[in-house]
């Protein structure tokens, strides 16, 4: 077991290489949580300008 995290001395590029990339994908994760919620918030100031459009279906062009 040792010697498979040794990684044949090629232990700390390995190690650090899987850590940079865990990081990175922590930080991503807790950015896009971040976008979104303020997103959601500047939806939610915002409020409805005007109603949605109705679609009616079934007609031709």
């Amino acid at each position: 077991m040792s010697e498979f995290l040794a990684m044949g001395g090629y232990a700390f590029y390995v190690w650090g290489a899987y850590g940079v990339t865990a990081l990175v994908i922590v930080v991503e994760i807790l950015a896009v949580r971040a976008r979104r919620r303020g997103a959601l918030e500047e939806a939610r100031l915002a409020g409805p300008d005007e109603p949605a459009p109705t679609v009616i279906s079934g007609g031709t062009r």
